[in-house]
């Protein structure tokens, strides 16, 4: 039987384990992103004139810095879970595995987002909350025959079904 000690070494060392994880598969692009996109909103403060394709990458950039947060703001409410010692063991397991699946969905949404850069040329935002999935667009042209080629594309990650909502941002 495992003693309390052992059992919040092994606890720690599963949480350091998955962050570190996390943080090492996090492009550094998405940092850099997350950067310029907090140097961008200060510029665009003191700038009144910005041309249509900063505004729109600005838009994309604001949707993944908010999409950032509260994936953190998730993950910080997991770990009180996991470090509380009123947490029942059943708790524990359902925090970690719940921060693993936000994990796990990160990486599919980066994945979809390359996927969609490459074979449509175009840049979009991905978001997974369970079987829905919501596409954000960074085009000028809003056609349906588009959107369902990219509906296809998202359609082709999963193995079930799952439900693609495809939104041009201009």
């Amino acid at each position: 039987m495992i003693n309390k000690r052992g059992m919040w070494f092994l606890t720690l060392f599963s949480l350091i384990l998955v962050l570190s994880v996390y943080y090492i598969t996090m492009p550094s692009e998405l940092l850099m992103t997350t950067n310029n996109a907090k140097n961008e909103t200060k510029e665009t403060k003191t700038v009144s004139a910005t041309t249509d394709e900063e505004s729109e990458s600005a838009e994309l950039v604001a949707l993944r810095v908010e999409s950032e947060e509260q994936m953190l703001d998730e993950i910080n409410e997991l770990k009180t879970v996991l470090t509380s010692a009123k947490s029942s063991t059943d708790e524990k397991n359902k925090a970690f595995e719940k921060m693993q699946e936000l994990n796990q969905n990160r990486g599919t949404e980066e994945s979809i987002e390359a996927k969609i850069k490459s074979e449509h040329k175009l840049k979009a935002f991905v978001k997974i909350n369970g079987s829905d999935v919501s596409v954000v667009v960074d085009s000028t042209k809003h056609d349906t025959s588009l959107a369902n080629k990219i509906m296809r594309t998202v359609q082709g990650e999963f193995d079930k079904h799952v439900s693609v909502s495809v939104k041009f941002q201009k």
